[in-house]
């Protein structure tokens, strides 16, 4: 079993050069082209789904999603085994913030990377399902109702720890760590932090509403 120091380090390691993976960039280099100089100039999946159509925008969003799940699935899966020594939760906290700050600061982009949402709801469903369901329920509505992706984002980011509070509180689905549910709460503020342009658009009632390319 690793020292707890030890195991910190590899969990914050892995997980940020695997949530640094720039899947929107990569796919826009496949069809020959910088994603960051087209549309929002986002690497997100909206912005890939935009540029260059649906079904790469959907193979976008569901990557970014997994690169946030797998680092915090597989590192519970490594407590359980006793391969890593974990610390009241600190670890599956490190793997989230790894795995999301490596999708908002990858080294392989000179640490200019998107606003995480996908991947951010990648890692957080392998610590409270229940939650990440909920907040994306309430994201399809204010989607389908608007046509917005950030306000949809916005909504889901207040939802997201709310629930999670709500959960931990009353003892509902799986346990929630204290340090990932303090994590939740500070993510979903620099998620809106993040989306800080686009509430101003929508304030001044400016904001794009989204309309996907044709599917190629």
């Amino acid at each position: 079993m690793l020292p707890f120091s030890l195991s910190l380090a590899a969990v914050l390691v892995c997980s940020y050069l695997i949530g640094g993976i720039p899947f929107g960039f990569l796919i826009g280099k496949l069809h020959h082209i910088d994603i960051r100089e087209h549309g929002s100039k986002n690497i997100g999946a909206t912005n890939v789904t935009r540029v260059v159509g649906k079904w790469w925008g959907k193979l976008c969003f569901l990557c970014d999603f997994l690169k946030g799940f797998l680092p915090v699935f597989v590192t519970f899966c490594l407590i359980r085994n006793c391969i890593l020594t974990d610390g009241h939760g600190v670890l599956a906290a490190a793997a989230v913030l790894g795995t999301v700050g490596g999708h908002i600061w990858p080294v392989y982009l000179k640490f200019k990377g998107g606003k995480g949402i996908a991947t951010a709801a990648g890692a957080f469903m392998a610590v409270s399902w229940i939650a990440v369901l909920t907040a994306l329920a309430v994201w399809c509505i204010v989607f389908l109702t608007s046509r917005y992706v950030s306000l949809a984002s916005i909504t889901a980011s207040i939802v997201l720890p709310v629930t999670a509070f709500c959960l931990h509180i009353f003892g509902v689905g799986p346990y929630i760590p204290k340090p990932a549910l303090a994590l939740i709460f500070l993510l979903g503020i620099l998620a809106i932090y993040k989306h800080r342009s686009n509430i101003q658009r929508l304030l001044n009632g400016t904001e794009s509403r989204f309309e996907r390319k044709a599917a190629k």
